[in-house]
């Protein structure tokens, strides 16, 4: 399983890349594999501000629907459209051409409660 250690998790199974006071967002290698074949991403909260711990949009796989959650407080300044006509990038690429939006945050305070990669391994071992 792949757990990239220079990202930071939440015990919902996204994943963070901090690049100043942007995140960009996406979900696990292991949510992916959860959740089998991904057939659509709904995110209809661009521009939106959403709090930390909403549900800013959700996945939709072959056999379930999840909901995604905000990482943290702020902007949701992007969406992945790449997801559009090819969701299963969520699948195939998770860390990279799967992501699936950026947000501009402002409270710092929030990046502590994020995992790191050995914390997030240890909860998804259980």
């Amino acid at each position: 399983m792949n757990i990239p250690a220079e990202l930071k998790y939440t015990k919902d199974h996204e994943w963070i890349k901090i690049e100043g006071n942007i995140a960009t967002v996406g979900i696990t290698d292991f949510a992916q594999g959860e959740l089998g074949d991904i057939v659509y991403v709904d995110v209809d909260t661009l521009d939106d501000t959403v709090e930390e711990g909403e549900v800013f949009g959700s996945v939709e796989a072959v056999k379930t629907v999840s909901d995604l959650f905000m990482p943290l407080t702020g902007e949701v300044i992007e969406f992945n459209e790449e997801l559009e006509d090819e969701p299963e990038l969520v699948n195939t690429d998770p860390y990279d051409k799967g992501w699936m939006i950026k947000i501009e945050f402002s409270d710092d305070s929030e990046l502590e409660k994020l995992l790191d990669a050995e914390t997030y391994q240890s909860l998804i071992k259980g």
